[in-house]
């Protein structure tokens, strides 16, 4: 008997050990204690507690992201896409399932973008939302009629002509802040 509860005792420290290094991957990834109190089972105290431990802060607070319309938008559009396609490939060839898959194809998005010098559109809590998305059949992919790639769509939208962002470019695209910033930046040398 004593021993059989040593065992149960056992398996539960492991259980808790696994859901604690979990929720230190995922925060030190950027999850919302939204996202935490979802995908593990520690209690949200400990969970506050092991935020402020990994982060130094205390977690952000407000909602998550609850609208499927921005992942629709030019460049969150390219980078959902691309994070989807990921995800999908580890859940059908590598069989990671849940939050493990989200995880692990947040980090192989991250590093693809780090090998382009591109900065991340998605966090860990947009990417994880993205994927709710595509459970709950409120987003798909719909394969673009010029490159044949599959870009994000909303489930209900008629797509059978579908062109995606990279193949029509918005008018206003990459026309941000920041791009104006660096070409200026970018022009002080050739000026001096």
């Amino acid at each position: 008997r004593v021993t059989g509860s040593i065992i149960m005792a056992g398996k539960s420290l492991v259980s808790e050990a696994r859901q604690t290094q979990l929720a230190i991957d995922l925060i030190q990834h950027g999850a919302r204690l939204q996202l935490l109190e979802a995908e593990t089972t520690l209690s949200r105290e400990r969970l506050l507690k092991l935020y402020k431990e990994v982060r130094g802060v205390s977690p952000p607070k407000g909602m998550l992201p609850f609208s499927t319309d921005w992942f629709i938008s030019w460049q969150p559009n390219i980078h959902a896409s691309l994070f989807i396609d990921i995800h999908r490939y580890l859940t059908t060839h590598a069989d990671v399932r849940g939050i493990e898959a989200t995880l692990k194809a947040f980090k192989l998005y991250l590093e693809h973008c780090q090998a382009n010098q591109a900065e991340p559109a998605l966090s860990l809590t947009r990417a994880w939302s993205l994927v709710r998305f595509f459970d709950a059949k409120l987003l798909q992919t719909a394969p673009c009629t010029r490159c044949g790639g599959h870009f994000v769509v909303h489930s209900l939208e008629l797509y059978g002509n579908f062109v995606c962002g990279l193949c029509r470019v918005p008018s206003r695209a990459g026309k941000t802040k920041k791009a104006a910033e660096l070409a200026r930046a970018e022009a002080l040398p050739k000026a001096a």
